[in-house]
């Protein structure tokens, strides 16, 4: 079963592996999403699912030449703890990456090339129909926002809070028992 304090030992033991072709580790990664989303002012429950939407890649063995979904092993794994608000745009943020190419192909050119390449493995860009179904999802807006962050999120030697700080904001969004 996960709880907190398994996220904390997941992001302890994986986190300080590089994250996909990155320069910087997992766990810098998603501290500065949750930093990006909380400075832009979003709810806890939307920082918490900046700071976990990578969690899947913690919990896989994931090869850099296959998409292991982990968007969804992560969302699933989180439901036992969380409520849609933070589930919904972890699940949805590979998602928002095919949308954001299929609204705005300027996005593409803001891609490192491990993004590019991982959206190829997603499945690409959207049709304007996936697109607008997209849109249409309760959270794609969340989902939109969190995905920005996570494009921003590569910062190497960027300074963020340390997880104790955005684990406290997971303890407060944590479902009714």
């Amino acid at each position: 079963m996960l709880t907190l304090l398994y996220i904390e030992s997941l992001f302890a033991n994986h986190g300080a592996a590089y994250y996909g072709g990155e320069r910087i580790s997992q766990t810098e990664h998603a501290l500065q999403c949750a930093q990006l989303a909380e400075q832009a002012g979003e709810s806890e429950a939307v920082t918490v699912a900046a700071l976990l939407h990578d969690l899947g890649h913690l919990m896989l063995a994931e090869s850099i030449t296959t998409d292991m979904r982990h968007q969804e092993v992560g969302a699933n794994a989180l439901a036992e703890l969380f409520g849609d608000d933070v589930t919904a745009p972890v699940r949805l943020h590979v998602a928002a990456k095919r949308y954001l190419g299929a609204i705005d192909p300027a996005y593409l050119d803001t891609l490192s090339p491990v993004s590019v390449h991982s959206l190829e493995l997603q499945g690409g860009v959207f049709t304007p129909e996936q697109a607008e179904a997209f849109a249409a999802q309760p959270h794609a807006l969340e989902a939109v926002r969190l995905r920005r962050y996570d494009d921003l999120a590569k910062v190497v030697g960027l300074r963020t809070p340390p997880l104790a700080h955005y684990v406290g904001m997971a303890r407060r969004c944590l479902r009714a028992a």
